[in-house]
């Protein structure tokens, strides 16, 4: 079994409470460096791809550089996904770490929080950060998010805004972004190994959604995810642990892949079928089903 990634949640903590993103039920918990240098031995048969992210946002740890340099030692690329309000300068440089191959922003989390931070003020490091990116010729890829394509809380006035900024900053013509947008997921270029990624918001799945439904997913096939206390989950939207399999402090990966609820949820996906009740609850499935339609 080989996944294409692999989602480590090094901490659940971000420090924000976007209106997108479900409440935080569990305590606040940071996986220790020993242990995430265990995690990484572990799923050194499965993958080479971490991504340092379930609920919360790496770049709020002060050591973030020590969880790199055991991923670089041990042969793993990594993506960082952030909310873009801790890329002070100390902070950004580590973002070029030489583990590290992607960098996702979620642009869309100024504006879906009480902080009080203007948006220039908010906006001004990450486009530090992708002029040191270009000035420095790193190889990492940017990826600003715009996931907020959606008719019921699309934020026109806030895109607007935002495209005005990157235009005037990437030294594109005025409106050159909005005439690409088209509603749909999509990536346009900015500049050499920065894009601005559009999608829609999904809705997290939860054992009170109305929605029930079959179909498949990509959840212990192309991924999985471990949380920050351990426990192994089929995927990245599972960040309360409701569908464990098991915990890596106390069971070997290879042994919880091969549980019967773990090869139960797999054959039945291949099926198109969702054992296990959040799965059926999870409309995130149908993208799926979308993409290959689009393919």
């Amino acid at each position: 079994m080989k996944f294409h990634r692999v989602y480590i949640e090094v901490t659940n903590i971000c420090g924000l409470a976007c209106s997108f993103c479900p409440p935080k039920a569990q305590p606040s918990h940071t996986m220790d460096l020993p242990f995430f240098e265990s995690v990484l031995n572990e799923l050194h048969p499965y993958t080479k791809e971490v991504a340092l992210h379930v609920m919360g946002d790496p770049m709020v740890l002060s050591n973030l550089n020590g969880y790199l340099d055991s991923a670089d030692r041990l042969g793993f690329r990594v993506t960082i996904t952030t909310s873009g309000f801790y890329l002070d300068a100390s902070r950004r440089e580590t973002c070029f770490h030489p583990a590290v191959k992607q960098i996702n922003i979620s642009l869309n989390s100024f504006n879906k929080n009480s902080i009080s931070r203007s948006f220039e003020a908010y906006l001004e490091p990450i486009l530090h950060l992708c002029d040191d990116k270009l000035g420095g010729k790193k190889d990492v890829f940017i990826n600003l998010r715009v996931w907020n394509l959606d008719d019921t809380y699309s934020e026109k006035g806030f895109n607007k805004q935002l495209f005005r900024k990157l235009e005037e900053h990437f030294g594109l013509g005025k409106g050159v972004i909005e005439s690409q947008v088209s509603g749909e997921r999509q990536s346009i270029r900015l500049a050499s190994k920065i894009l601005l990624h559009f999608d829609r918001y999904f809705e997290w799945p939860s054992l009170t959604n109305d929605r029930v439904a079959d179909g498949y997913c990509h959840g212990l096939s192309g991924q999985i995810a471990i949380l920050s206390d351990g426990r192994v989950v089929p995927c990245c939207l599972d960040g309360e642990g409701i569908m464990e399999l098991g915990n890596l402090h106390d069971t070997n990966l290879g042994k919880i892949l091969q549980s019967k609820r773990s090869e139960a949820m797999v054959q039945g996906f291949l099926k198109g079928l969702a054992v296990e009740e959040l799965c059926r609850k999870c409309s995130y499935k149908e993208r799926f089903i979308l993409r290959n339609q689009h393919d």
